[in-house]
């Protein structure tokens, strides 16, 4: 048992300059896209007790991250929206940082809707959702989280502007051949990045979730080596290869617990809560 010497100074800890990312689904949420009771309580004890900073990275947009990031106790502390492409202020409702896919990756876009026309596409925009070729998969993603979009019949009718993110959908096999034939470009001018089986996504160039936590963690005068970030999937691993303490839940492929330092429970079992209490209990 701690003694009572030891409760005091954890109770009188204070871990205001530390930033803890995590990712949503498979993360935060379990499997079922519901929060575990663990995760919000160690995330209120976090941000509450110790005064450590708390916010989510996702692939969503403004609209569709809003209600993850209004049910935690988040004190206003910026998110990472549309992987890294943007970071929102939900508490003064304010795009802090906004990083656009250029032209090239623009074009780069169209041509392989025209070498691969069995592949859905959708174009997330800061504030906006466009789908090209809309059938089962973009359908059943934009539905699932009820969000606002326009589809579209032709790439003409996509504005293009301020466009954040681009989602390749397919079955595994359409978008294992459009991965091989990405390898074989040389200057594509984005970054591309594997969110599922299904799906193949791209940002701007040098773009992904850990280069906007580092933004926020700047906004803060937090160091690198107190910014921790929580994954389950290959388009966290930028963003756990760039922070401190990188972490992973239970469930993740080979790949990410071999960047990790601290191995989290599954995400059915609070694998936030695990990491935060690490922290909580191990680090000034």
């Amino acid at each position: 048992m701690p003694t009572e010497e030891v409760l005091g100074r954890l109770e009188n800890k204070d871990l205001s300059h530390w930033l803890v990312v995590s990712d949503i689904d498979g993360t935060l949420n379990n499997k079922f896209r519901q929060l575990p009771k663990r995760n919000y309580e160690a995330i209120c004890r976090f941000v509450n007790e110790y005064n450590g900073h708390f916010t989510l990275a996702s692939g969503r947009n403004v609209q569709s991250m809003r209600k993850h990031y209004e049910r935690l106790p988040i004190k206003g502390t910026p998110a990472v929206i549309l992987n890294g492409a943007g970071v929102y202020d939900y508490a003064h409702e304010k795009m802090l940082h906004f990083d656009a896919i250029n032209n090239h990756a623009m074009d780069l876009v169209f041509e392989i809707y025209e070498r691969f026309p069995m592949v859905e596409i959708e174009i997330l925009t800061d504030r906006m959702i466009y789908t090209l070729n809309s059938k089962i998969f973009a359908k059943v993603m934009v539905k699932a989280d009820k969000l606002h979009y326009k589809n579209c019949k032709h790439p003409g009718e996509i504005p293009r502007e301020n466009w954040g993110k681009v989602i390749f959908l397919g079955m595994p096999d359409l978008i294992k051949r459009i991965r091989k034939y990405v390898d074989t470009l040389t200057d594509t001018k984005a970054n591309f990045m594997s969110s599922s089986i299904s799906s193949f996504e791209m940002l701007n160039e040098g773009v992904h979730k850990g280069s906007a936590l580092m933004k926020i963690a700047d906004m803060y005068g937090i160091e690198q080596s107190h910014t921790a970030a929580i994954g389950d999937y290959f388009n966290d691993y930028d963003m756990l290869k760039t922070v401190g303490l990188p972490a992973c839940c239970g469930q993740a492929p080979k790949a990410m617990h071999e960047i990790a330092k601290f191995h989290a429970c599954h995400c059915n079992n609070g694998a936030v809560a695990d990491l935060l209490e690490h922290i909580m209990n191990n680090y000034e």
